[in-house]
């Protein structure tokens, strides 16, 4: 875990916001996409209010031996060279096949226009990408694993 996500978490855990979890509550830190610029593009989607979605391939969840995300988890979101940028908590999730993907999500998602042929093509390339390294490619019936979070931390990004 990097230190600067440690950091970040006892801020928020020590800032007397209501329903601010203990210090003992798990949490995770992690950047969106690839790392390095892409990562610095979602995080900064992220803080300007425009993202409060990220999707991500079931099939690499499984492949890595990690669970989907749950809600009311936390996780410290940290841009391409691994500084705590906020904190999120999820508060929905849905496994649905790529091609169920809506449009209201990939409108939450907030990438790109918006909207869901901008989503459908940016995310099949980079599940193609993704998928590859482990010997699979997409499908359009492949399931996609939807997480929609809020920023708690910092309280006015």
């Amino acid at each position: 875990m990097s230190e600067s996500a440690a950091q970040m978490w006892k801020t928020f855990v020590a800032s007397g916001l209501p329903d601010v979890p203990d210090a003992e509550t798990p949490y995770t830190a992690w950047h969106f996409g690839t790392g390095g610029a892409m990562a610095d593009e979602l995080a900064d989607l992220v803080l300007a209010g425009r993202k409060r979605a990220t999707a991500g391939a079931l099939w690499s969840y499984e492949h890595e031996g990690e669970p989907i995300p749950e809600i009311g988890e936390y996780s410290v979101i940290l841009d391409g060279s691994d500084r705590a940028c906020c904190i999120i908590r999820t508060t929905a999730v849905e496994v649905v096949p790529f091609d169920g993907v809506s449009a209201r999500f990939a409108a939450t998602e907030g990438e790109g226009d918006g909207s869901l042929a901008y989503w459908r093509e940016g995310h099949w390339h980079f599940f193609a990408r993704e998928l590859a390294e482990f010997g699979r490619s997409p499908e359009h019936d492949m399931p996609v694993v939807c997480e929609t979070f809020e920023v708690v931390w910092p309280p006015n990004p």
